[in-house]
């Protein structure tokens, strides 16, 4: 797998956290990215929910009122 590139970028952090990290020999590009990546996926997944909501609503509905298809073949 290669590498992704990088680019680089001035952030303004905590000093207080930053001495902390560096105490613990911790990666500050590499947290604030890690940091940064589940921010996005945060983000993307609550932006989904939105623009799904009127469907899953409905198929929500529907399970109530029908029950789960295929409900009957169920093992559990």
């Amino acid at each position: 797998m290669s590498q992704p590139s990088r680019k680089p970028a001035n952030l303004s952090l905590d000093s207080d956290l930053v001495s902390q990290a560096r105490d613990l020999n911790i990666n500050l590009s590499r947290a604030a990215e890690d940091g940064i990546e589940r921010a996005i996926k945060s983000e993307r997944e609550r932006l989904w929910r939105i623009e799904n909501a009127e469907a899953i609503e409905s198929s929500n509905r529907y399970v109530e009122k029908h029950g789960l298809p295929l409900a009957k073949y169920r093992q559990f």
